[in-house]
């Protein structure tokens, strides 16, 4: 993640042209809604910021407007969406890329152009995408490293005038999981609460931000298998009383001890926690998680309780038992 390009953007130090790419789309919106900020002021915005989707307009149409000079003020913004002819994919609109070419060698000096890509990778065998990755301010924002997650975390707490500690963070991260979204809408639900100078505690985060269906459920197996029947039972009845329904909840249960169960496998066989992400196509630090209760089963004991579950599943589907009895009696079979 480069947060030069932000921290020039709010230093009013703006690039002729800007690519944003990657399969974060909550960063890329923010870089664009920075700068957009930034550049020209609100008054202007119906005169100097002009949008064109490249997949129903050839980008020799954006290119006119890039070369008109600004109406009023310093200059203007033009933001070019979906330009799939940066990726292997053809689209349906012929675009004039030898124009692009020419702009983008030598671009107008009150236009910011601002490519917003939101693709996993752009074709770097195409001269166009080279030269565009060569002359543009580029921003790949693609997921998040947990290490990344939390340097985020700290830098929008710091430019707010809150302080948060190592705990909370953690914390957060643990009741709400890496999406960026709902991370920055609980953390400036925080540092409202706590007001500038104020500092983020771990009561602070447990007193505010509700737990997610997925965190309750890991929650629900830590306590199961910490001998903890009472408590896990009320988790459990909390799930109910919030009208989850018992073969959601069984559902999310067999995900996260599938999940247990693979990270287990993988790391007999050697393999990191960046690598066993990989292979089950979720984020590192639910790995993280995972493998700290894979450490209180043995394989044997997981395979068993995924066929139990598969079993459960078969008998709620059929209606054979009552769905909640089901789920109770799984519980209490666990925490023994």
């Amino acid at each position: 993640m480069n947060h030069d390009i932000w921290k020039k953007i709010k230093k009013n130090q703006f690039d002729p042209i800007y690519l944003l790419y990657g399969t974060e789309p909550f960063l890329i919106n923010e870089t664009k809604e920075l700068l957009v900020n930034k550049a020209i002021n609100e008054e202007e915005k119906d005169f100097n910021y002009s949008v064109f989707d490249l997949e129903e307009v050839p980008v020799e149409v954006a290119l006119e407007d890039a070369e008109t000079l600004p109406f009023i003020g310093e200059r203007r913004i033009v933001l070019l969406k979906n330009p799939l002819f940066l990726t292997s994919d053809k689209g349906k609109v012929e675009h004039n890329i030898e124009k692009l070419e020419a702009y983008i060698n030598e671009p107008a000096p009150y236009t910011i152009i601002v490519f917003i890509a939101n693709y996993p990778k752009l074709d770097e065998r195409k001269k166009i995408t080279k030269l565009l990755k060569r002359e543009a301010e580029v921003l790949e924002s693609n997921r998040l490293t947990e290490k990344e997650i939390v340097a985020w975390m700290s830098d929008r707490v710091a430019s707010n005038g809150v302080v948060i500690n190592e705990k909370a963070k953690s914390l957060i991260l643990q009741l709400t999981g890496t999406h960026l979204l709902m991370l920055t809408q609980e953390i400036d639900k925080m540092m409202l609460f706590v007001g500038q100078g104020g500092e983020i505690t771990e009561d602070v985060v447990m007193s505010l931000v509700p737990r997610t269906l997925e965190q309750n459920i890991f929650t629900l197996i830590e306590k199961t298998v910490q001998r903890n029947l009472t408590e896990a039972l009320r988790i459990f009845y909390d799930l109910l009383r919030n009208n989850e329904e018992p073969i959601k909840i069984l559902s999310l249960l067999a995900t996260q001890f599938r999940i247990i169960l693979h990270v287990k496998e993988f790391s007999k066989k050697g393999y990191g926690q960046q690598q066993i992400a990989g292979h089950l196509k979720v984020h590192p630090f639910r790995v993280k998680l995972a493998a700290g209760q894979a450490q209180l089963f043995t394989e044997k004991e997981l395979e068993s309780i995924m066929l139990q579950l598969a079993e459960m599943d078969y008998e709620m589907k059929s209606g054979k038992m009552d769905k909640q009895l089901l789920l109770e009696l799984f519980i209490m079979r666990l925490a023994k």
